[in-house]
């Protein structure tokens, strides 16, 4: 029998399984959880922004970071909150809005990536190269890296989802707590091969650029620290590494886990879990880092809580 093919303009999201008990206690940490990302991360965009002090490179490149985190959590997060509180039977969604989460949803995965790929270009530069940093590392460049990174990632995104569009659909149920490229190309009655064989290319080539990229530069920085004697430059390559670092290793540990989970069957649950927590736990964890770990953030952001003392 021949498959039929319905191209329905509503879709069925599963969302999360919870029982009934732990609908409010979720729904609550996840609205908590929610503010707190948008909160931390507009504050410290804004204190970047609006304080000349921290005009440079660095931080430049920091801000698509915490703008990132705020996107990435703004697709997912508030629809997944008013899809727990319906029954299951009535958490819809619209073809196009389910296209254009799943286009949020993996512009945040790929540029997270190639964001901290140029972060870390601009942390060997100043490193192993601080002479010419000011000459090399100018507005101009800083704008060139920020588009280099979005224009790849809004390249890569938009033929993993044009594949996908051009395929007729049979199947609405999305088995997913929210939309993203496989599980549209699952609702497929026709063959995905193709779609199997990009989505392959493109989690190698961005997680490949990204592994390569900043192990490159971490061991050039470290060859530097090593045979300098300088304990002033070892001292701030320490410091502004590893920021950098650990922000990165969130990122991926959160990816791995969730990665690792699609390979065990019986654990939906949890992977379902951790795919929510690849959005909020850097996104949270990300300005905390930079705000307690970067000398001159906390430094103006101590002058300001200082400067309203004085005035209450």
């Amino acid at each position: 029998m021949e498959n039929l093919t319905y191209n329905s303009p509503v879709l069925q999201l599963e969302g999360l399984v919870i029982s009934e008990h732990y609908i409010y206690p979720t729904f609550l940490s996840l609205l908590f959880a929610y503010v707190l990302v948008v909160i931390s991360n507009t504050g410290i965009l804004l204190l970047i922004i609006m304080e000349r002090s921290l005009h440079k490179p660095m931080y430049l490149l920091f801000c698509n970071l915490p703008f990132n985190d705020v996107f990435g959590n703004s697709v997912v997060v508030p629809r997944l909150m008013m899809d727990m509180l319906k029954p299951d039977s009535e958490r819809y969604i619209s073809y196009v809005d389910c296209v254009t989460q799943a286009f949020g949803y993996h512009m945040f995965s790929c540029a997270s990536n190639y964001v901290l790929m140029v972060m870390a270009f601009d942390r060997y530069v100043a490193i192993c190269n601080p002479l010419h940093y000011t000459t090399i590392m100018t507005t101009k460049m800083v704008a060139k890296l920020t588009a280099s990174a979005w224009g790849v990632t809004l390249l890569l995104v938009c033929i993993l989802l044009g594949l996908t569009l051009r395929l007729n659909r049979c199947g609405t149920f999305i088995a997913n707590p929210f939309c993203d490229n496989a599980s549209l190309f699952k609702l497929s009655c026709e063959s995905s091969e193709i779609n199997n064989i990009y989505g392959l290319v493109y989690t190698a080539a961005v997680a490949g650029c990204s592994i390569a990229t900043i192990g490159l530069t971490y061991s050039k920085i470290a060859a530097v620290c090593l045979s300098s004697k300088n304990k002033s430059l070892n001292s701030k390559a320490l410091k502004t590494c590893s920021t950098h670092l650990t922000v990165y290793m969130i990122m991926w540990s959160c990816g791995c886990i969730m990665i690792i989970l699609h390979r065990f069957s019986g654990v939906a649950e949890y992977r379902k879990a951790a795919a929510l927590m690849f959005h909020i736990v850097p996104g949270i964890l990300n300005p905390l880092i930079y705000a307690l770990q970067c000398t001159e953030i906390r430094h103006v952001i101590l002058k300001i809580l200082n400067a309203e003392k004085l005035m209450t």
